[in-house]
């Protein structure tokens, strides 16, 4: 009996961390990750970056993180009140699911895409190199629209509310719709993605170093004289070098950080399809609830810090472009 008790009590306890966590992180989360996006919007929108394939792709991945952080954490403070609408009512739980998983899918498909925008530009062959244009960026954004539709669309038909034997009010409402959404979501919306990512970077890498050793042996074999009639293009030539080198490396960290921060989610979401579901007041399931839980909180964190990856690691390029956006506020407040 006692052996119960303690059981329960530590059940309890779990519990209650669970939601203090829901209640109180979230707002952090809330506040740097909507900034943040907004103001990568704002930044890679001026004239001298949007121009950038790459900067498309970072815009477009910032609005889905709004999206994502507007449609899931909001829900997710007021389950940590007990009064999370999804759980209880059928229409708000299947088109809160859409928005979110749709906009999980889009902010990891565009970052693909600006990965491979990277490759192309980065290849010592013209033909790829003009394949980064404008034209294939609507293309690619369209297609990767229709993909996130399809993949995400059994949400409508699988979810509802009011659930009572799973780890969510909100899932899929039999065991096959459970294994089917949550699938779809690990490796059609997470691990694909971010197994392209690795590879395209993987390739990008390869053709830098190509290109060094490629202009180390024009260096090497290229007269002062050649120099001195190429100087009017080299300080243009070196700041576009310079801004798509900026440019990589903000895609590079951003990679790495999407891929420790939405793995955990992913293989959380296939154990739990695979795993038989414990006892609702037991502590085996207080437990999945309070992984469960950081594990979510992990994937809005990923939504929300590509600004502050791209202020630290996209060098003075995206800082002067910053400086930029806000230097006429400070300029008011100061010289009136």
């Amino acid at each position: 009996m006692s052996s119960s008790n303690t059981s329960a009590d530590l059940s309890a306890s779990v519990n209650n961390v669970s939601n203090i966590i829901l209640r109180y992180i979230p707002i952090f989360i809330y506040g740097f990750g909507l900034a943040g996006n907004c103001l990568n919007v704002l930044v890679l929108g001026q004239r001298n970056l949007r121009s950038t394939p790459s900067a498309i792709f970072f815009i477009f991945s910032s609005i889905a993180g709004c999206i994502v952080i507007v449609s899931g954490l909001t829900s997710r403070m007021m389950s940590g009140y007990s009064v999370d609408l999804t759980l209880t009512v059928g229409w708000i739980c299947k088109i809160r699911n859409v928005i979110l998983y749709s906009a999980r899918t889009l902010v990891l498909l565009m970052i693909v895409l600006a990965t491979i925008d990277r490759w192309l530009l980065s290849s010592v062959n013209v033909h790829f190199r003009h394949m980064s244009n404008m034209k294939n960026v609507q293309r690619s954004i369209f297609i990767a629209f229709i993909y996130t539709c399809v993949i995400n669309a059994p949400i409508i038909f699988c979810y509802q509310a009011n659930l009572t034997d799973t780890i969510r009010g909100c899932y899929g409402s039999t065991y096959s719709c459970r294994l089917t959404t949550d699938l779809i979501y690990a490796f059609g919306s997470t691990l694909l993605p971010l197994f392209l990512m690795i590879v395209f970077g993987l390739l990008t890498v390869k053709n830098v170093r190509q290109i060094r050793r490629r202009v180390q042996v024009m260096d090497g074999t290229t007269t002062s004289q050649d120099n001195r009639n190429a100087s009017p293009n080299i300080t243009e030539q070196q700041r576009l070098r310079k801004r798509d080198r900026s440019l990589l490396r903000m895609l590079f960290v951003q990679v790495s950080f999407l891929i420790l921060l939405t793995c955990p989610h992913a293989i959380q979401k296939v154990y739990s399809s695979f795993a038989a579901s414990p006892p609702p007041q037991s502590l085996e399931y207080a437990i999945q609830t309070l992984i469960f839980n950081f594990f979510t909180l992990f994937t809005f964190t990923a939504s929300g810090m590509p600004f502050y990856i791209y202020t630290l690691t996209g060098g003075i390029i995206f800082r002067d472009a910053l400086f930029d956006l806000i230097k006429p506020g400070i300029l008011k407040r100061f010289c009136h």
